[in-house]
């Protein structure tokens, strides 16, 4: 697998604005923010894609879903509402091939989806 900007700053080689870690992943704030609240959640299991996902590593998802979840909880915001979005290969909109989680939030945030 190809070295992204994720394995540089889950090493600590480069500085992030970390708010989660345990020993399965990590979640920072993103560097340029879709909302007013924007997390990314990334598993320290390396995998590109999530076409590259393997059956037995399919609760990965599962805990960066959940761990986003805790943090809205944490932070204040869960019942207001929050959007969780997983992209996948260059149409998808996926830019760095590691996956990971986007956590939206602290706005209404508008219907998407649709082709450009």
């Amino acid at each position: 697998m190809s070295e992204t900007i994720f394995h540089k700053i889950i090493r600590r080689e480069i500085p992030a604005d970390v708010v989660f870690e345990d020993d399965h992943l990590i979640a920072f704030r993103d560097i340029a923010p879709q909302a007013p609240v924007h997390v990314l959640f990334v598993p320290k299991t390396d995998i590109a894609t999530l076409n590259d996902l393997k059956e037995d590593q399919a609760s990965i998802v599962g805990r960066l879903a959940h761990a986003a979840a805790e943090y809205a909880k944490r932070e204040g915001f869960a019942e207001d509402g929050y959007r969780i979005v997983m992209n996948c290969n260059g149409n998808g909109g996926q830019t760095v091939f590691q996956i990971h989680l986007h956590l939206l939030a602290g706005a209404q945030l508008g219907r998407f989806g649709t082709p450009r």
